[in-house]
């Protein structure tokens, strides 16, 4: 391990429909990346590099939107991870730090979306994801509802089929996550559902309703991460969450060869990169007290719960029945409401969760403020593969 890194100041913007409000990426970027340098008390010509994440857009579109925040001619990296990008310039950001590459970096991530689901824009070269779709092919085939919820609905139906888990399982978590997001201004809805109404929500594909599944979203996060001479020399001690460990990882070879849709959408990933998170803290699943997870659908939060270690592997319907993933239970999941809920731009996900958890544990995270929370995990997944799973601590530098 290198040099300690701290995340010294987080922004976001609201979350909001495709095409519900006039601005372009470049805006949504100088709004998130503002309002970070705003919350570090930084001007932006302390920024060294910028690791910039987005999957819908041209080859430097990074430039473009921080150049909205200035023009001081630094390095400046465009990233994309499928769902993972957020968080993925995030862990490149930690490394130049890490490293003694530079003393401050900018995350940033931002995605203007199209309407409606996700579909493939090269249809002229070889799919990043063929492996994937041959396989979910030939274990349980392809419908025609849209793909994404056909790979993360498959998974709940192996758990179901494994370990009794039911409908009302993955129900719940939508229940709960839409709960949550009553109390998140920067959500895309605000709307409480009961339990019934999120059962009888137009199917999408068996177990999931519609209600499970996270939107398409546009939107920017931002994070200014730092070296612990940066922090002193600049006074942030008192904002200054440190990232207490990190890992990304790509798919294994269990991930095809093993014949599971619960593998084929990355909980051997989640589980490596959470397994190495825990060592280089020092801190296990038993001393978490908040987390910000992949819920791109309910069926992922469930299997990640137990690839995670939140809970032991198929435990994951005792742990929802029990109220152990909400308020006053055994840790508070997605209290931002998750990407079901707070919505789900593909670039700045993984920076909207390190917003969310730097405000939980530096307590300022208002109505939905986790009581006493100190250590807190964040998950952020793509497909085709990436799994980064990352651990902060509120600083305590003299």
């Amino acid at each position: 391990m290198g040099r300690k890194v701290y995340v010294v100041g987080v922004g976001m913007t609201k979350f909001e429909k495709p095409g519900s409000k006039e601005w372009d990426y470049p805006d949504m970027a100088k709004q998130a990346g503002e309002r970070a340098l705003a919350d570090a008390g930084i001007a932006y010509d302390l920024v060294e590099q910028a690791c910039v994440g987005y999957c819908y857009g041209d080859s430097t579109c990074g430039q473009r939107a921080v150049y909205t925040l200035g023009l001081t001619g630094i390095p400046i990296y465009n990233v994309n991870n499928n769902c993972a990008t957020g968080s993925s310039a995030l862990f490149m950001a930690k490394q130049f730090i890490e490293g003694g590459l530079a003393d401050c970096v900018l995350a940033l991530g931002f995605e203007k979306m199209e309407k409606g689901s996700l579909g493939s824009k090269y249809t002229d070269r070889t799919n990043p994801m063929d492996k994937q779709f041959m396989l979910m092919n030939d274990l349980r085939g392809i419908g025609a509802a849209p793909v994404a919820p056909q790979f993360f609905g498959n998974a709940g139906r192996e758990h179901m089929e494994r370990y009794g888990t039911t409908a009302e399982h993955f129900a719940k978590i939508g229940w709960k996550n839409h709960k949550h997001s009553v109390n998140n201004p920067y959500s895309q809805f605000q709307d409480e559902y009961s339990l019934e109404q999120i059962k009888a929500a137009p199917m999408v594909w068996e177990p999931l309703t519609k209600l499970q599944c996270c939107p398409t979203s546009d939107g920017s996060g931002a994070a200014i991460v730092a070296s612990e001479d940066f922090v002193r020399r600049h006074g942030l001690q008192a904002k200054a969450v440190e990232i207490l460990g990190m890992a990304m990882a790509s798919d294994f070879k269990s991930t095809f060869d093993e014949k599971s849709s619960i593998k084929l959408v990355g909980s051997d990933m989640t589980k490596a990169a959470a397994g190495k998170v825990y060592e280089q803290s020092g801190f296990g699943p038993e001393n978490v007290d908040v987390v910000e997870l992949h819920d791109c659908f309910s069926a992922n939060e469930l299997i990640t719960y137990e690839a995670l270690g939140l809970c032991p592997e198929g435990k994951a319907g005792e742990f929802i029945d029990s109220g152990a993933n909400t308020y006053g239970g055994k840790v508070v999941v997605n209290p931002s409401g998750g990407l079901i809920s707070k919505g789900h731009p593909l670039g700045a996900t993984g920076l909207a969760q390190c917003a969310e958890l730097n405000w939980q544990v530096r307590g300022e995270a208002d109505k939905r403020q986790v009581k006493d929370a100190k250590i807190a995990l964040q998950h952020n997944l793509g497909l085709g593969g990436v799994a980064v799973v990352t651990m902060y601590r509120k600083a305590s530098i003299a």
